[in-house]
């Protein structure tokens, strides 16, 4: 697939995000976190990459994600694993805000 051929799709309103935190939305078969972060709105694989536990069952900051499982930590900002387990980065999804909605590249 060509840069091209990627499109932007809706994925969740603002007004429905939990605000300050992590909010799980499935795309398709892909299940998804949406980060209301200090710096912006960031969005995620939703699974940690080290136990495979759901992120937005996790403490958040404002910037980073903490498993639930092992306490793994990942800044969702870049994705980058910042804490021992985890040591492989986030999955993250280009996005942005248009119109009142979450938009991610696909």
């Amino acid at each position: 697939m060509s840069p091209r051929d990627r499109t932007w799709v809706d994925l969740i309103a603002v007004a429905d995000l939990e605000p300050g935190d992590a909010t799980p939305v499935t795309l398709g078969t892909r299940e998804l976190a949406v980060f209301d972060a200090k710096d912006g709105i960031f969005v995620s694989m939703a699974r940690c990459t080290h136990g495979a536990a759901n992120l937005c069952d996790g403490h958040f900051d404002g910037t980073f994600i903490e498993c639930p499982l092992h306490q793994g930590l990942f800044d969702v900002r870049d994705g980058s694993a910042r804490a021992a387990p985890a040591r492989v980065p986030l999955r993250m999804l280009d996005a942005r805000v248009e119109n009142g909605m979450v938009q991610v590249l696909i």
